[in-house]
């Protein structure tokens, strides 16, 4: 049976409108964390032009595999085994990546190791979509997300509803610079960076 989840089909058409704009020219695109596969589907799908790479940790990569046997997308390769927190990454050079909802579940140094790989992997003039809720000048959007920040800190103390500027601050060290910044449904966002030098 494959995995599913509801909130990646409520997500997914305004993720796409951003993204059709933001890779439109790219040719290799890295998803970190790959959850079930259905984003790996519906976007390889719909961008026909890319190669949508997922990845995972190995023992979710089965209910992708389950995903993408059913879809048979030419475009979508099986997943690479991906853990954040692996140095070096075990995947080439890409053009461009993706990632939804992670940030806020991994502690804040493996969202610091997430940052340090993607600028390892990721060639000047890339670009980066990251989708899922920020806080701003420490400040929540909205009562949902203190109340999801809460509910996240009492099953993990290391995760939370990270502050955009210091995300922000992690970006411009693998020499990203913030291209968007695109309100999302349920008080989440999609940024969007560019590489536009060497990290450090």
């Amino acid at each position: 049976m494959k995995p599913h989840s509801e909130s990646c089909e409520q997500n997914q058409a305004p993720i796409l409108a951003v993204l059709k704009e933001s890779f439109a020219d790219r040719h290799r695109v890295l998803e970190i964390a790959s959850g079930t596969g259905q984003h790996a589907v519906y976007f390889g799908r719909e961008l026909a032009h890319l190669t949508w790479q997922t990845s995972e940790l190995a023992h979710n990569h089965a209910g992708i595999q389950a995903w993408l046997d059913e879809a048979r997308l030419p475009n979508v390769p099986p997943p690479v085994a991906l853990d954040v927190n692996d140095a070096p990454w075990p995947i080439g050079r890409v053009d461009a990546v993706f990632n939804a909802n992670t940030v806020h579940i991994v502690s804040w140094p493996a969202v610091a190791r997430m940052f340090e790989g993607i600028g390892q992997i990721l060639e000047t003039g890339g670009i980066l979509c990251l989708y899922g809720p920020f806080n701003y000048g420490g400040t929540y959007t909205s009562e949902s997300n203190a109340r999801f920040d809460a509910w996240l800190k009492a099953r993990d103390p290391q995760s939370g509803v990270r502050n955009f500027e210091a995300v922000n601050q992690l970006a411009g060290a693998q020499g990203l610079v913030l291209q968007r910044d695109v309100p999302m449904p349920a008080n989440n966002r999609t940024l969007v960076w560019k590489k536009i030098k060497p990290g450090n």
